[in-house]
This record gives structure tokens, sequence and C-alpha cells, in this order.
């Protein structure tokens, strides 16, 4: 494949684009994005031990007054933090008379049922067994053996990440009609990129795509993020899918080199028309070793809105994408 020089950083971020391409003259890469080879990277991603460990959300969504609850494959969850700000969590459904736990405050660390009062405290009660958790400072998970019914972990398999402490930080969630090897699927596409969201990327070169051995199951890209018409931020990055339902985007090149970008697919279970749900939870570690990166840490309030938003239109059609290769699936019409 072509092997472009890397992204030079220079002085400034930005980058003047002085003959930008039109959308429909850039090259087309329907030939590249080969089905059966997007297949055989989804398939062994697939295969990849997940230790039957969910992401939940984002970490901040544990409040102290409120828990976080969600459904993993028609499973009702609960988590919360106990009195001493420790991540604890079990069931969704109230051991008395089935309550949902979601509604329910939480009071010095005790989650009290609002219907009758019971009160858990994160160990076991009343028939109410906790879940094992975990906290990775950014997502948090559950561990679900009968949902997953894989050899369980001790912990989830956290991608490698620049420290959170130091980084400006998001987590965006939306829902999908499709299955989490949809969304899976959707991001070992990468030769959709500029043609599918114009608005956000352009000038995409895939460098390397992995073979049939999987020894090096990356795929690696120069592309540049568009950030208002002709301005844009060149980079390299790499995505590798570590587990079942986890792709990660690297930069490992350019501006932002060593930020992260995670994108998790939980299955939630059949909506009201039996068709399946699925929520991405995708959380972007940017750093920078840029002498104003600081002062962006510092306005990080102001900025995460706009992040979402971002995350917000690039999944509005990836959604599309994964709920279109799903309504394929089912009716037996998949190409390739």
């Amino acid at each position: 494949m072509n092997q472009d020089p890397r992204p030079r950083r220079g002085r400034y971020p930005l980058r003047l684009r002085r003959h930008p391409v039109p959308w429909q003259a850039q090259r087309p890469t329907w030939r590249e994005a080969r089905p059966a080879l997007v297949a055989g990277a989804l398939k062994r991603a697939l295969a990849r031990p997940s230790g039957n460990w969910y992401v939940l959300g984002a970490a901040t969504g544990v409040r102290p007054t409120r828990p976080l609850a969600t459904t993993v494959d028609g499973v009702e969850v609960v988590v919360w933090r106990d009195a001493r700000g420790r991540l604890v969590g079990g069931p969704g459904v109230c051991p008395h008379l089935g309550a949902p736990l979601a509604d329910s405050p939480v009071r010095c660390g005790t989650l009290v049922c609002h219907w009758h009062g019971l009160a858990l405290d994160g160990t076991p009660f009343a028939g109410w067994e906790p879940l094992p958790v975990h906290d990775d400072g950014v997502l948090v998970w559950v561990r679900l053996d009968g949902v997953g019914q894989e050899p369980p972990t001790p912990a989830p398999v956290v991608p490698a990440r620049p420290d959170p402490a130091a980084s400006l930080t998001s987590v965006w969630r939306g829902t999908g009609v499709c299955e989490p090897e949809d969304v899976v699927a959707n991001r070992l596409d990468p030769w959709h990129g500029a043609w599918f969201h114009p608005y956000s990327f352009v000038d995409l070169t895939v460098l390397r795509a992995p073979d049939d051995t999987g020894d090096d199951d990356r795929f690696v890209v120069d592309v540049s993020f568009r950030l208002t018409g002709r301005l844009v931020v060149p980079v390299r990055a790499e995505f590798t899918a570590p587990g079942p339902r986890t792709v990660v985007m690297r930069i490992t090149d350019g501006e932002g080199a060593g930020s992260v970008v995670e994108s998790h697919a939980t299955p939630l279970g059949p909506d009201d028309r039996g068709r399946p749900r699925t929520v991405v939870t995708e959380a972007v570690l940017a750093t920078s070793d840029r002498p104003g990166f600081p002062v962006a840490r510092r306005l990080a309030p102001a900025l995460r809105p706009l992040m979402r938003a971002a995350a917000g239109r690039l999944w509005r059609d990836d959604l599309a994408y994964a709920e279109r290769r799903r309504d394929l699936r089912r009716r037996g019409l998949f190409p390739g």
C-alpha cells in the first residue's frame, strides 16, 4: 500500500488545504474495503476474550445521590458509590417486590429503594447479590458471567491510554437498533471515513490493513480532521479491536499523538418490537504536549459539550451504517 510520509508536526496545529479535492472527485475506496477483509478482522475481534465485562457508562455518571443504571442483554444493572466512595453494584431489581432500583436515591453511600425503603450498601442482603464492577477512571464496567458465558477475569481489558488526569476527556453514549458486531464492523471499515463523513474527515488513505494471519491486526490510516472550510489537522492513526465489543483509534503521529478514542458496544436487549438494541459508549482521551494544552484542559467544562456534539454527529451516521448492516443480515442479503 501507499507509504506516504508521516504527518509532520509543525509550529501550529492547523493546516490549510492548498488544493482541496471535491467530495465526488476523491479517490474511490470500495475496491480496498473488501468485504472479506472486514469480515476477517471482525471474526478475529469477536473471538477475543472479554472476561464477561461490559461498559455501563461514564465514571462521572455515577453521582453522589443517584445511581447509574442500564440493562445488559436484558439484565437490569445498577451501580453507585458506597460510603467510602468505592464503586459497588448489582441487579437493578429490588429483591423485595421488584422495584426498579434505577429510580432509587443514594443516601450516604446506601441505595434506598423508593418503594418500601429496603437499603443496600453493596453487600449481599435479602437475596440481593452484588456483581463484580470496575471503575477505570473514565468508564465503569460490570461483569455478567451469565450473559457473557466466557471464563471470567478479575478485571476488564482496558486499552492503553494517556493519563486521564493529564488529558481532556469526554464520553458520549447513543443507542442503535443493531447488535454489537455491527458497531464493531463499522469501526473496522476505515475506508468509509472521508466518503460518509466529509464534514469531519478528508484526505483519508489506509496505509495498511490486516492480512488473513491476524499477526498484526491494525488498520493504519493517514487522515485530516476537518475543522472548518480548508482548515484541517492531519494525523496518522491506527485502529485495533482488543476485544469483541471494543475498537480503539489511537493517534500515533501528528497533532495529539497518544490521544485515544475508544468505542465500546454493549447489548441492551430487544425493544418492544423484538429488535436488538446496542448502546455505544465512546470515550475520548485527548492529549498534547503543546504549551497551550493545559489551558484547554481548564476549559474542559465548556469543551466537553462540543466534543460530545461532534461524536454524536459522527455516530448518527455510523449507527445508520450499523443498523443497515444488521437489517441486511437479518434478511439474508448482506453482500460479500
